[in-house]
């Protein structure tokens, strides 16, 4: 199984970059994590938010595997527990379905996004900034698996 997350952003802080390669290193090999960056639309073209979002909807979808479990992330999604994600990563392992997890930029996901996706989870009520997103939503996934295996990463 692999743990695909689909973000809009490219050239993230160092800070950000050194954080999701270190989750990322630490997952074992059954569930990788992998990143997909999609390209942000151009905020000085004189497009609308409603087009630039369009844009770059068109460019995650496509980009997307087609047999993939679709997660959106959205601040409106449902906000599960470590445990509850633990128990739906060891689900997701079951299956043996790829996972997407889908990041929206600077002005969100577009709904045509969350319409194709399965599931939309908020990782808080809070809206966070898509890179640092994409940096809690790695260590989480780490953070599940290793109380899936017993690990002492995770305490309770």
């Amino acid at each position: 199984m692999k743990l695909i997350i689909v973000s809009v952003g490219h050239k993230m802080p160092d800070w950000v970059t050194a954080g999701f390669n270190e989750y990322a290193k630490r997952m074992p090999r059954e569930a990788r994590i992998e990143l997909l960056e999609i390209r942000p639309e151009p905020r000085s073209t004189g497009k609308t938010v409603a087009q630039i979002m369009e844009a770059e909807a068109q460019r995650i979808l496509a980009a997307l595997p087609q047999s993939c479990l679709r997660i959106a992330l959205d601040e409106r999604g449902m906000q599960p527990t470590t445990r509850q994600l633990a128990v739906q990563m060891q689900d997701w392992m079951r299956a043996g379905r790829d996972v997407a997890f889908i990041i929206g930029g600077a002005d969100g996901l577009h709904d045509a996004v969350k319409q194709a996706a399965q599931q939309l989870l908020a990782l808080s009520a809070l809206t966070l900034p898509h890179a640092f997103a994409r940096l809690l939503l790695a260590e989480q996934l780490y953070r599940a698996h290793s109380l899936l295996h017993n690990h002492p990463y995770h305490r309770e």
